[in-house]
């Protein structure tokens, strides 16, 4: 048996949003139900909507940051009641039995993550995300939204704020350590905002100064408008950790050069086009050029509670589902302050 909820569905590549009904599926034993609240804008949602990473399926329901309440529980659950308010993230399955599973890092699943859309299940059915009154995830994939995080600008938190406090951890972001943010956009702001309350220096590294009123608020201690040649040469050996935000192409080999020895450039943003690195920017003073994506679920549940802790959660524009499709064009302009989030009663 199945449920049938009401999504927000792209019918085509790059086509308006339509409200469509979809099937969700009967309560497995591991299975929560969750009555969906608020489901952020993801860049990466236009991306797959607009196909630019590839082919994809529709009718397509994106959403992969998605908060609401427990409204069934499975006879084997154990972490969860009825009315908690839980998370969902980027991804809905996995093997559980790999090692990188049981390290806790779901995301690098040996047989393959199941995305929360635009994917299949282990039983061959399509996923479809948070743009949707309603989704059945298996318990281990649930996150615990904690007491005293607002619940739309906690939602974004369950990719942008895991996708930026997994380097910023990862590479010792805190007290006496110069980060930098390239970018302060959905992604970066809340980068900002985490690198701050983890004790670290904090550097924007943005095209104008446009929003640097934002950023100090936010917990920056310095903006850079990078469209100044000078501050290449003002910056060059100064950080030990650079966080790169953006999906635009970048002249990574002067970005590196910002970096001191044994620095690193961690790219989170996703451009479209492959990205060129000369060697010898690595070589000099041991620098270091990596990557990263979101974080597995034990750390995306430290991250929420971390959040929580010192008062974190992204800035959000809440809309109606009719703008969904408007709002994307918004987001690509960089015309949204800083993240929009559907009101998911607003469906239909």
């Amino acid at each position: 048996m199945t449920t049938t909820v009401t999504a927000l569905a792209a019918p085509s590549a790059g086509a308006p949003f339509e409200t469509i009904s979809i099937e969700r599926r009967d309560l497995r034993p591991d299975d929560v139900r969750i009555a969906i609240e608020f489901a952020g804008i993801c860049h990466s949602d236009i991306h797959q909507v607009r196909e630019e990473w590839g082919p994809m399926e529709f009718p397509l329901v994106p959403g992969h940051e998605i908060v609401g309440t427990v409204a069934e529980i499975g006879d084997e659950v154990t972490r969860f009641a009825v009315g908690d308010r839980v998370g969902v993230g980027c991804f809905v399955n996995s093997c559980l039995e790999c090692e990188a599973c049981k390290d806790g890092e779901e995301q690098f699943c040996d047989q393959g993550v199941v995305q929360t859309y635009g994917d299949h299940d282990k039983d061959g059915a399509t996923t479809y995300g948070g743009y949707s009154q309603g989704v059945v995830v298996r318990e281990h994939f649930v996150l615990r939204i904690p007491d005293g995080l607002d619940p739309a600008a906690a939602t974004p938190l369950l990719c942008a704020g895991i996708t930026t406090y997994n380097p910023l951890q990862r590479y010792g972001a805190g007290p006496g350590k110069q980060v930098g943010v390239i970018g302060m956009g959905g992604l970066g702001h809340v980068a900002v905002k985490i690198a701050a309350a983890m004790g670290a220096e904090v550097s924007v590294l943005s095209r104008t100064a446009a929003k640097e009123e934002d950023g100090r608020k936010f917990g920056a201690d310095h903006y850079y408008a990078t469209e100044d040649e000078k501050v290449f040469e003002e910056l060059a050996g100064h950080f030990d950790l650079i966080v790169n935000t953006v999906s635009a192409d970048l002249p990574l080999d002067d970005y590196l050069g910002l970096l001191g020895r044994g620095g690193t450039l961690v790219n989170v943003g996703a451009p479209s086009k492959p990205q060129q690195v000369g060697v010898f920017s690595l070589l000099t003073k041991r620098r270091a050029f990596a990557g990263s994506m979101v974080g597995g679920l034990p750390q995306t549940q430290e991250m929420l509670d971390f959040c929580a802790e010192h008062g974190v959660t992204a800035t959000v524009e809440v809309i109606d589902a009719q703008d969904a499709t408007a709002y994307y064009d918004k987001v690509v302009d960089g015309d949204v302050r800083y993240r929009a989030v559907i009101d998911v009663s607003t469906i239909g």
